[in-house]
């Protein structure tokens, strides 16, 4: 447990970080502040102490205590400027690509790199977001936490606009925020994977998709969009979906889930190639034949779909190329360059594996 100084340090940070706290504005006095955070005079002052230190707070004798901007001086004074990058994975899937996008643009014009990652957990995006904004970095790129849910931390990205601190969101967006991004076209790669099962002679299609996050919003679309044109229903019982915290049980729901639909399905869509190879994963411990029984078409094009033992059918995702496109977005922005594309949609190629069967 935390002690109790730091706790109210941490709530001043974050009440200055998200706005509710504007520079040049006063906090509440001791008093206020022993009673709101039931401690002692002397707690408080040791907190107000470390936030004057740290550049939060300043004091004016016989008049109070203010907020202060003196955080955002980046530390040793250094003329380089930073970008800052949240992801909310580093060292799997397809993240690595990404950032070797960004790292490969940014260094041609000698900017800093400032990475943090969220493990798509909203407290820890929060904690992400602070300590961008304690930093001082010139501009961000952010893949967004649960993006497909409400977001409590929009607060600090209208801080970054209301600093005039340039930011762009890569994968997904929040629809709350008029914010750039740039995207696969989800809806259109689930669309593509569907359609080619369809033209396999599939009829009876399921679709495995995470629900917490936009990308698997639009490739549900995408899933729905292609079966209305065939003329095939969606059914609901067909669909099996997940979030962050229950992705860790995927292996049993997927047991569950293939067992009561063998000889009833014949074809899955699956929301990305990392849960195209845990269906083959579960498929060869139930004793099941791909794509004999199941065809599988994963999304993204990953490494671990280039490395598997079987070659899964999958769609493109742009990975390194994101990665340069948005670093080349936020220099321009900090470069004044005007005329900047507000989205980019990049559209999905499908390649042929050995995981689906013309039936």
């Amino acid at each position: 447990m935390k002690p109790k100084y730091q706790a109210i340090i941490d709530d001043i940070k974050s009440r200055i970080l998200s706005g509710d706290f504007n520079v040049g504005e006063q906090i509440p006095t001791e008093s206020a502040l022993q009673s709101m955070y039931s401690v002692s005079r002397q707690t408080v002052r040791k907190a107000i102490l470390e936030l004057t230190n740290e550049g939060f707070l300043r004091s004016e004798k016989g008049s109070g205590t203010y907020v202060s901007s003196q955080y955002r001086s980046k530390t040793g004074g250094s003329s380089k400027k930073t970008i800052g990058v949240i992801t909310t994975y580093i060292s799997d899937y397809i993240f690595p690509s990404i950032i070797r996008g960004i790292e490969s643009r940014i260094n041609e014009d000698d900017y800093s790199l400032l990475l943090a990652s969220t493990n798509n957990n909203l407290d820890r995006e929060k904690k992400a977001l602070e300590m961008m904004l304690s930093y001082g970095v010139d501009g961000l790129i952010v893949e967004p936490t649960k993006s497909n849910l409400y977001n409590p931390n929009i607060a600090y990205y209208l801080s970054f606009k209301e600093l005039d601190i340039p930011y762009l969101m890569i994968n997904a967006y929040y629809e709350e925020l008029e914010a750039p991004f740039l995207c696969l076209d989800d809806v259109q790669s689930s669309y593509l994977a569907t359609k080619e099962l369809i033209a396999k002679g599939h009829t009876q299609i399921g679709i495995i998709a995470k629900m917490d996050d936009l990308q698997g919003k639009h490739r549900m679309k995408g899933y729905i969009k292609a079966l209305g044109e065939a003329k095939l229903r969606f059914e609901p019982e067909r669909v099996l979906s997940f979030d962050t915290e229950t992705k860790q049980g995927l292996s049993m729901n997927l047991k569950q889930y293939l067992m009561n639909n063998r000889g009833v399905l014949t074809a899955l869509v699956c929301y990305n190639d990392e849960v195209g190879l845990e269906v083959l994963h579960v498929c060869r411990e139930l004793g099941i034949s791909i794509p004999e029984e199941y065809s599988i078409i994963g999304q993204d094009n990953s490494y671990i779909a280039k490395n598997a033992n079987i070659k899964l059918t999958t769609l493109t995702h742009p990975q390194e190329q994101m990665g340069r496109d948005a670093a080349d977005w936020i220099i321009s922005k900090l470069q004044g360059k005007k005329e900047l594309p507000d989205h980019i949609y990049y559209q999905p190629l499908l390649i042929e594996g050995e995981t689906v069967l013309e039936r």
